[in-house]
C-alpha cells in the first residue's frame, strides 16, 4: 500500500500545482488551451503505450460507456462546471464545494471504516479552511456542483476500467478522447478564436499542464487508485489546496495566512488519521482468536 499511498499523494498535490502555474495561459482561450493540453498530453501518452508494446484492447459495450462517460463528466464537463462556476463567482465557492471530495469517495465505497470516515471529514475541514469558504449566487453553485460530480467520475468510472486496460491506456484513451469534445466546448465558446499561437510564457505553461498535470498525475493516480480503494485515496483529494499555496508561495504569488496553515494541518491530519483504518485492520485481521 505504501507506493500507493505515494503515488495518490503525488497525484493530487501536482494536480494543486495547477493553480498557480494557471496564471501563465490565463490570456489563452480557456477551452482552445485545455483542448491543446490533452492533446500534447495524449499523444505523450499514445507514443509511451506504443514504446511498452501495450496493444489496443477490445472493450466490452459496458468499458465503453464507463471511458466514455469518464471523460466526458470526469474531463470534459469537470472542465466546464470549474470555468462557468469560477467565472460566475470565483474561485472560492467551486473550491470549497471540490473539497467535500475526500468525503463523497469514502461514501461512496459502501459503509467506510469509522477512522476513514473520521478522516475524511478532517480532510473536508481542512481543505475548506485552506480554500477559503465561498460565496455565490444559485448558479455558480449548481456549477461547483457538477464539477463535484465529474471529479467523482473521474476516480469511480475508471475503477472497472483499470483492471484490463491499465493505467496509462485509460489515462491515454480518455485524455484522446476528451480532445474533441473540447474543441467542440471551445467553438461555441469563442468561435474560431479558440486557438492562437501561444507566447513563450504560455507555451512553457501548457507544456507544464500536458506533462506533469496530465501525464504524470494521470498516471499516478490511476495507478494508485485500485491499491487503495476510493475511500482512501479520495483522502489526498486534500492536498490539492494545499499544494496550490505551497506553489503560490514559492512562485511569489500569494503568501499563506494562519488559516491557510491549519487548513493544511487539518488536511494531512485527517490524512494520517483515515489511513491509520488500514493498519487497525491489518492488525485486527491478524490477531490470534482466542481460546
Amino acid at each position: 500500500m505504501r507506493n500507493g499511498i505515494i503515488g495518490a499523494a503525488s497525484a493530487m498535490f501536482l494536480v494543486g500545482t495547477l493553480a498557480g502555474v494557471s496564471k501563465l495561459v490565463e490570456a489563452y482561450p480557456i477551452y482552445g488551451g485545455q483542448a491543446v493540453r490533452y492533446l500534447v498530453g495524449s499523444v505523450i501518452l499514445l507514443v509511451i503505450t506504443r514504446v511498452l508494446g501495450l496493444r489496443f484492447v477490445r472493450m466490452t459495450a459496458r468499458e465503453l460507456l464507463c471511458l466514455g462517460g469518464l471523460t466526458l463528466f470526469g474531463l470534459v464537463i469537470f472542465n466546464v462546471c470549474v470555468v462557468e462556476s469560477t467565472r460566475a463567482s470565483g474561485p472560492a465557492l467551486v473550491g470549497t464545494v471540490l473539497g467535500t471530495v475526500p468525503l463523497a469517495l469514502a461514501l461512496a465505497g459502501g459503509r467506510p471504516a469509522p477512522r476513514l470516515l473520521a478522516g475524511a471529514v478532517v480532510v473536508v475541514a481542512g481543505a475548506t479552511l485552506a480554500t477559503g469558504l465561498g460565496s455565490g449566487d444559485t448558479v455558480s453553485l449548481l456549477w461547483a456542483l457538477g464539477a463535484l460530480v465529474g471529479e467523482l467520475c473521474f476516480s469511480l468510472l475508471a475503477i472497472p476500467l483499470l483492471p484490463k486496460l491499465g493505467a496509462i491506456r485509460v489515462s491515454a484513451y480518455s485524455t484522446a478522447l476528451a480532445v474533441p469534445m473540447l474543441v467542440a466546448v471551445g467553438l461555441v465558446d469563442a468561435g474560431t478564436d479558440m486557438v492562437r499561437m501561444p507566447t513563450l510564457a504560455e507555451a512553457l505553461g501548457f507544456a507544464y499542464l500536458a506533462v506533469v498535470v496530465t501525464v504524470v498525475a494521470f498516471f499516478l493516480w490511476y495507478s494508485s487508485l485500485p491499491k487503495l480503494g476510493p475511500g482512501r485515496a479520495g483522502l489526498f483529494a486534500g492536498l490539492i489546496p494545499v499544494a496550490a499555496i505551497v506553489t503560490g508561495a514559492v512562485l511569489g504569488v500569494a503568501m499563506p495566512s494562519a488559516y491557510d496553515l491549519l487548513g493544511a494541518g487539518l488536511v494531512v491530519a485527517g490524512i494520517l488519521l483515515g489511513l491509520s483504518s488500514a493498519r487497525s485492520g491489518a492488525r485486527a485481521a491478524v490477531r490470534p482468536s482466542e481460546a
